[in-house]
C-alpha cells in the first residue's frame, strides 16, 4: 500500500460516497448512468516513475485503486473476510506440509478484454515478469521467494518457494501478482503511460493530462469469467485538485462516491449531518502512519536520538489537535486490528517525558539541541500532512533538546529522494497489502524493504519472520511477532505515529457501500450499486 509505499488513506481514513445505478437486472441501472467517485489522489508519470499504472511498478492506494478493478489475480479477497478465494483460478493450494509448493488450476476459457487468450503462461509470464524488471520502487519484494514456475497445461501452474511461505496466497490477492497479456506486456520492460491491458470484471480507458491522471472510466469487461458480479457496468473515477472542489462536485450531485482525500473538517461536517442526503459510515481502519529514519544518516545513526525522538513525541496531541480525533494513537508497527498487535512504543517508552529524552541523550554522550530535518511529501496524504510536522516539529523543539526544521516535497520527488536514503527523516503512511502481522512487518524488515531502509536485525531477518511464515494457522505466530515488535520498538528504525479510521459517506440511495473496500481495504467498484 507507496502501498504500499503504500499509500495511507488522505488524512484519517477513506471517505467513499457512491452513487450506483439503480438495480436492473443486467446491473446497468434503470437510469444508466455511471458510478462517479472522486478522489484527490495524484496519478501521474514522471522520469522516475513512467509506468504508473503497470503492476511492476505501482505500489501505492491510488494506483491499486485502479489496477484491482482491472486486473484478475490466481486469488482474491472475499467481500468481507481475510482468507482468500480463488479469483482467475478454480481451485488453488499447497501441495505439501512446508507451504513450498503452491498448485493453481486456472478457469475454462479466461480471456483478456482484448479478447486474447488467457493461459497459465500468461500467469507465469507476470509473475517472472515483476521479479525479472526488478524495480527499486515496484513490487518485487511481495514475490521475492518465488524459486520456480511451472505450467504442467494451459490451465495448471506450479508455484516453487525459496522458503516456507503460509502467507503467499494472501500475496496472490495483490496487483503484484496482477495476471497480463503476454502479447501485450514486455517481459522485461515497463509499460509506460497509463494504458491497461487485463481479464478483470471492468475494461479500463484513461483520460490524461500533463502526464496526470484525470479520469478513468471502467466498462463492464464482456470477456470476464470469475464469480464477481457487477451491481452496475460502468463507473468512473475523477481526480480533483482540491477536497474543497471534490465537495462542492459531491453536494451539486456531479460525483457520488468519494474515497480519498476529505479533511477531517469535512468528515466531521458529514457527520454532524450538514451535507443533505450523504450518509458517512465510520469504522477501525488499517492504514498507518509512521515517522521512517534513515540510520545510516549521521543525525540519526545514533539509536540514542531515535529513542530521544519517541520518549518527546505526543501521539495525543497529534490527533486531537491536527486530526480531529479522526485517528488513533497508535504504538506498534501493526495496527490495533490486526491480530499480534501490541502497545510495544507505550510499553518502552510509556507518555512523553521530555525529563526521560534528555537523560537518554545524556548518557550516550550526545549534545543538545540535536540538530534534525523532517520531511513529508506535500500531495500524497492529505492537506493536513504539513499540519501534523508543523506539530511535531513543535513539539520536539519545545523540548529543548532538538533543532528541527521540515520541508515538503511533491511525490514525484520525494519517493524517489527517500528510495535513495537522501533524507533523515520522513513521514510516510502504509495500507496493508494483505490483512495479515506479515503485511506491516516483512516490507519494513527485510534485506530487499520497499524503503530501501539500512536497518538490519539478523534475528528478524533471518529468524522470526521465516519462522512466522511457517504457522498456517496464523495466531500461532503471534509470539514471533510481539517479539518483531518489541525489537523494533527498542531500536527505533521507524516510530508509528496514528492509525486512520475508514469513513464511508455515501447518499442515500446507494448500496454495497459497506462492501466497497475488502480487508486489506482494496477498492470493489462491483459492490456498488443504487436502490429504488
Amino acid at each position: 500500500m507507496t502501498r504500499k509505499s503504500l499509500v495511507l488513506p488522505a488524512v484519517a481514513g477513506l471517505l467513499l460516497s457512491t452513487l450506483a445505478a439503480c438495480g436492473g437486472t443486467d446491473g446497468s441501472g434503470s437510469d444508466g448512468k455511471a458510478i462517479v467517485l472522486g478522489s484527490t489522489d495524484r496519478i501521474e508519470a514522471s522520469k522516475a516513475a513512467p509506468a504508473p499504472l503497470d503492476p511492476a511498478l505501482a505500489y501505492d492506494f491510488a494506483s491499486w485503486s485502479v489496477l484491482h478493478n482491472a486486473f484478475q489475480t490466481l486469488m482474491r479477497l472475499p467481500r468481507s473476510g481475510t482468507e482468500p478465494i480463488p479469483d482467475a483460478a478454480e481451485k488453488c493450494g499447497f501441495q505439501d506440509r512446508q507451504s513450498e509448493q503452491y498448485r493453481c488450476t486456472l478457469r475454462s476459457g479466461l480471456k483478456f478484454s482484448n479478447g486474447h487468450d488467457l493461459t497459465s503462461k500468461d500467469v507465469k509470464f507476470s509473475l517472472e515478469r515483476v521479479l525479472r524488471i526488478d524495480d527499486p520502487n515496484g513490487t518485487k519484494s511481495l514475490l521475492s521467494n518465488v524459486d520456480k514456475i511451472e505450467t504442467p497445461s494451459d490451465r495448471e501452474i506450479v508455484i516453487h518457494l525459496s522458503q516456507p511461505d503460509a502467507t503467499f496466497p494472501s500475496k496472490l490477492t495483490t496487483p503484484a501478482a496482477a495476471i497480463l497479456d503476454s502479447e501485450v506486456y514486455k517481459p522485461d520492460a515497463l509499460r509506460n503511460g497509463f494504458e491497461m491491458t487485463g481479464s478483470g470484471p471492468y475494461s479500463a480507458k484513461t483520460e490524461v493530462r500533463d502526464n496526470r491522471l484525470v479520469k478513468v472510466v471502467f466498462t463492464k469487461n464482456s470477456h470476464y469469467k470469475g464469480d464477481v458480479h457487477l451491481k452496475a457496468d460502468k463507473a468512473e473515477m475523477r481526480f480533483y485538485d482540491s477536497a474543497s472542489t471534490m465537495e462542492k462536485a459531491l453536494v451539486k450531485g456531479d460525483i457520488d462516491v468519494v474515497h480519498r482525500g476529505f479533511s477531517p473538517e469535512q468528515i466531521d461536517k458529514l457527520n454532524k449531518g450538514d451535507v443533505k442526503g450523504v450518509r458517512l459510515f465510520e469504522s477501525s481502519g488499517q492504514g498507518i502512519r509512521y515517522l521512517v529514519f534513515n540510520t545510516s544518516n549521521p543525525a540519526v545513526k545514533n539509536k540514542a536520538v531515535r529513542q530521544a525522538i519517541a520518549h518527546v513525541v505526543d501521539r495525543q496531541a497529534l490527533v486531537r489537535d491536527v486530526y480531529k480525533r479522526t485517528a488513533e494513537p497508535l504504538y506498534s508497527m501493526i495496527p490495533t486490528s490486526i491480530s499480534s498487535h501490541i502497545n510495544s512504543f507505550h510499553n518502552e517508552y510509556g507518555d512523553p517525558d521530555p525529563a526521560v529524552a534528555k537523560s537518554v541523550l545524556r548518557d550516550a554522550g550526545i549534545n543538545t539541541p540535536v540538530k534534525l530535518t523532517l520531511t513529508y511529501t506535500t500531495d500524497h496524504y492529505g492537506p493536513e500532512t504539513a499540519g501534523e510536522f508543523k506539530e511535531l516539529k513543535k513539539q520536539l523543539n519545545a523540548s529543548g533538546l532538538f533543532s528541527v526544521t521540515i520541508k515538503g516535497y511533491p511525490w514525484r520527488d520525494f519517493r524517489p529522494a527517500l528510495i535513495k536514503r537522501q533524507f533523515s527523516a520522513s513521514g510516510m503512511g502504509w495500507l496493508p497489502d494483505f490483512p495479515d502481522p506479515d503485511s506491516y512487518t516483512a516490507p519494513f524488515l527485510t534485506k530487499d524493504n520497499f524503503l530501501n531502509s539500512p536497518y538490519r536485525n539478523s534475528t528478524i531477518q533471518d529468524e522470526l519472520i521465516p519462522k512466522t511464515r511457517q504457522e498456517a494457522q496464523r495466531s500461532l505466530a503471534d509470539k514471533d511477532f510481539q517479539s518483531i515488535q518489541n525489537t523494533v520498538a527498542s531500536d527505533v528504525p521507524y516510530l508509528p505515529l496514528w492509525q486512520g479510521n475508514t469513513y464511508v459517506a455515501a447518499r442515500e440511495n446507494v448500496i454495497g457501500a459497506e462492501y466497497a473496500f475488502d480487508s486489506s481495504t482494496m477498492l470493489q467498484l462491483w459492490e456498488l450499486g443504487k436502490g429504488d
